[in-house]
Formats: structure tokens, C-alpha cells, sequence
């Protein structure tokens, strides 16, 4: 009897946990099934994307131009445009947003703009310039000066004249040409281009052109001058000058030896 007591304990306590060693993996499935649940990050916190479209933009002062502010991100939480132009309407979406900018007057100008998302933001920059094409593109008569010609074309009232090409074209072909890049100026320009063009016989009776263009990042704005005619009578003031001096010199000298010639004769006839 002495060893039932030991036995019937073990039985209880059998009795008091049934499936004893099941328990504890039973908790640990569990657990192990929640954390395989947890939430992966929010969408919203991965890299996204902002466009500001057109991204150039060229007009005449005073127009008006819608910018279109767009982004991948989902949830947007904010929108701002930075700017000196003045503002008109706006438009948005669930992840765009629309500004209208009027009077535009400022050759030159940056927009930026910035998008907020899940507390990042991130921003995309336009440019906008107004241009103003030449008020008038006008060649002077060619000057003969010895064996070359003076071409001089005078181009008024553009800008920006950093964006400006001058070509000079004899009978459509192009002699001459010279990018103002290098000028850096803000304001309305009157530019005059001068080209001494060596002359040639086949140069002779053909027409001359003057051709301005403005070259705004794909956008082509140009204007062009009468026609003009290379011929010999095309004489600067100085050759003129000694070419009335030389024939009045000649003239001059026909004028003696006539008068000699006659005197002789008439003498010859009197003696006859």
C-alpha cells in the first residue's frame, strides 16, 4: 500500500491537466500567428513623386498661364506655391493641384512647387519668361567699300536678347550667323549686327536678307527684313567721293585736249 499514494497523486494530477504537454505549444502557435498578423508600414511612407507641368513656360507680357502641381502620393496632406507673380484661381484633385498666375510681366521667373505626404515634403520647380518678339528687323543698303560690301541690320525692341540669333542670307543661303547668348541683359534691346561681306562676281544682283530669331527652349519666335540688292552702284560716301572727283578729273582733261584739238584746226583753216 505504500506505494498507492504516490500513484494516485501522479493520477490527479493527470486528471487536473488534461493534454499536459500540449498546452504550451498550443500559446505558442498563437503567438506566433499574431505577430505574423502585425500591420506592414502604411503605403503612404514610401518615395513619391512631384511634377510641376509645363516645366517652361514662354509668353508675351501680361498673358496669364495655368500651372499644374501633380503627385503619386495617395493621401495628400498639403500643397503650397512659392512665387512672385501674382495669383489667380486654383483648382485641385484628390493628388493634383491647378494655379492660374496672371499678368505676367517678369522676363524671367521660378515657381515652385511643394507636396506634403505622410509628413514628407517634397517639391518641383517651372520657369516661366515672357519674350517679346522684334518690333522691326531692317537692313541697311548694302555699302560698297573696295572689294567689300557693309552689311549692317538693325533689330529693335526684343527680348530677351540672350535668346537672339542673327542670320544674314545672300540669295538663300546663309553667310552669316551670331548667337547674343552672351548677353545677359534684362530689358528691351535694340541690337545692330555689322558684317563685311567680301564681294565676288556671282555676288552681283543678289538679294540680301536680314532674319532675327528667338529660340525660347523649343519655342521659335523670328522675324525678317526687306530683301536688299548687291550691285555696283552700292558706293560708300568716301568712294563716291573720289569716283565724282576722278570723272570730274577726266572730264576735265577731255575738255583741254578738245579745246586744243579745236584751236588747232581752226588755225589749219585760216591758214588754208
Amino acid at each position: 500500500m505504500g506505494f498507492l499514494l504516490p500513484l494516485s497523486l501522479l493520477v490527479l494530477l493527470a486528471a487536473a491537466h488534461p493534454g499536459g504537454g500540449s498546452a504550451p505549444r498550443r500559446w505558442a502557435a498563437r503567438a506566433q500567428s499574431s505577430g505574423g498578423s502585425s500591420p506592414t508600414p502604411s503605403e503612404t511612407t514610401a518615395p513619391f513623386w512631384v511634377r510641376l507641368s509645363p516645366k517652361f513656360v514662354a509668353v508675351p507680357p501680361g498673358r496669364s498661364v495655368w500651372l499644374n502641381c501633380s503627385s503619386s502620393c495617395p493621401l495628400l496632406e498639403d500643397s503650397t506655391l512659392q512665387t512672385g507673380l501674382r495669383r489667380g484661381q486654383m483648382l485641385s484633385g484628390p493628388s493634383w493641384v491647378s494655379f492660374q498666375l496672371l499678368d505676367v510681366r517678369a522676363w524671367s521667373s521660378e515657381v515652385h512647387c511643394f507636396i506634403t505626404c505622410a509628413g514628407v515634403t517634397r517639391g518641383a520647380t517651372a520657369r516661366i519668361n515672357a519674350y517679346k518678339p522684334p518690333h522691326s528687323v531692317t537692313l541697311e543698303p548694302p555699302v560698297l567699300e573696295g572689294y567689300e560690301y557693309t552689311l549692317r541690320c538693325h533689330v529693335t525692341h526684343v527680348f530677351p536678347v540672350g535668346f537672339l540669333v542673327i542670320t544674314l542670307r545672300r540669295g538663300g543661303r546663309v553667310i552669316y550667323s551670331e548667337s547674343l547668348e552672351y548677353f545677359t541683359g534684362l530689358d528691351l534691346a535694340n541690337v545692330t549686327l555689322t558684317y563685311a561681306l567680301r564681294t565676288r562676281p556671282h555676288d552681283l544682283w543678289q538679294p540680301v536678307t536680314c532674319h532675327a530669331r528667338l529660340n525660347l527652349d523649343g519655342l521659335v519666335v523670328g522675324s525678317s527684313s526687306a530683301p536688299m540688292t548687291l550691285t555696283f552702284l552700292a558706293w560708300s560716301p568716301t568712294s563716291k567721293a573720289l569716283a565724282s572727283t576722278s570723272i570730274a578729273a577726266l572730264v576735265g582733261i577731255l575738255l583741254i585736249v578738245g579745246a586744243a584739238y579745236l584751236r588747232k584746226y581752226l588755225l589749219m583753216q585760216s591758214r588754208a
